[in-house]
């Protein structure tokens, strides 16, 4: 069944699926329950499926996740919400040192299906605390999963496959594409993989992103393709493991490279990346792997945040800089 749904409403319909499908599925977080989050990602799931299946909790982050890692080992699978990306860092301890390793460290006899809800990013003019990028915190933890969406379709599915893993995972969802429209296809499986998203036989760079930046990434493949500048764009979806076969074959033919995302480009996601395509591409590059990114300072006040967060204009000038066009 395919539908036009908000990227919000399919996270919605992929949260109802898994726990229709399964009943040991059970989300926790504040205020998701009667309110239907902050975002009201969970609107609804709580009048369907009753308070013991969709909890309000405490706001004590650090033990929403210490609870999840109790009901995991009980058999369940708890999908918990952290109502803020800024909010996360209160259970950072619980996440890497008991979420991440508990199935090393009982030789797998522990699994750890936990699913840990992030809304990340700004562009929403929030307060401080609330429009952090903490991707690559989580991205260096052995022994978690670490997925972002940027359409509606990848919200649903990636929904669903996290759900189903027994590894753990963060589920980083890019909250200023909450309200982002598009078609859904609930039969269609999905995949951890990255994803070309734009391709031409005459590309002349690789665009690399994930998350909410994907929508700029496709804006700025459209304004250089009407300065006759034809762009493949690559979508990464798993930040951890990476899956950059797709981007090696990508630049090993266009011969240049420009990745980005909003979160600081000192020791970012962005750094592992340029440097694996320089390790893997070396012979085929044109020119040196880019980075438009963050600014390396903490998020500013929202009235300045779009000076802050990488635009059309900012990857046009990395473009530009990157080749004699």
């Amino acid at each position: 069944m395919t539908e036009k749904l908000a990227l919000g409403q399919a996270l919605n319909l992929g949260l109802r699926h898994a726990m229709e499908a399964d009943p040991k599925v059970l989300l926790m977080g504040e205020d998701i329950g009667r309110l239907g989050g902050v975002f009201r990602v969970t609107e609804g799931l709580q009048k369907d499926f009753g308070p013991d299946r969709v909890r309000d909790t405490a706001l004590a982050e650090s033990a929403i996740v210490g609870t999840a890692v109790g009901m995991a080992m009980r058999g369940y699978r708890p999908v918990i919400e952290i109502q803020f990306d800024g909010f996360v860092f209160v259970a950072y301890d619980q996440i890497i040192n008991q979420v991440a390793r508990l199935h090393f460290r009982s030789h797998g006899s522990v699994r750890m299906p936990i699913v840990i809800r992030i809304p990340y990013g700004g562009g929403i003019g929030a307060v401080e605390h609330h429009s952090e990028c903490p991707e690559s915190y989580f991205a260096q933890v052995p022994g978690l999963k670490v997925l972002t969406c940027s359409t509606p379709q990848d919200a649903y599915s990636l929904m669903r496959l996290a759900i189903a893993s027994d590894d753990p995972v963060v589920f980083l969802e890019p909250k200023r594409r909450y309200w982002q429209s598009g078609e859904v296809d609930s039969t269609e499986p999905g995949s951890w993989t990255s994803k070309l998203v734009r391709s031409s036989p005459n590309a002349s760079a690789t665009l690399i992103g994930y998350g909410p930046m994907m929508a700029t990434c496709l804006e700025t493949a459209d304004v250089a393709a009407a300065e006759g500048i034809e762009l493949d764009v690559i979508d990464l979806r798993t930040l951890s493991p990476l899956d950059l076969e797709p981007v090696f074959e990508s630049v090993r033919r266009t011969g240049r490279a420009i990745v980005t995302h909003e979160a600081p480009g000192n020791l970012g996601l962005g750094a592992e990346i340029a440097s694996r395509i320089t390790q893997e591409c070396f012979y085929s590059l044109e020119a040196p792997v880019l980075r438009v990114t963050g600014y390396d300072i903490p998020y500013p006040p929202s009235r300045i945040e779009h000076d802050h967060l990488p635009d059309v204009d900012r990857l046009m000038d990395a473009l530009e800089r990157s080749g004699d066009w």
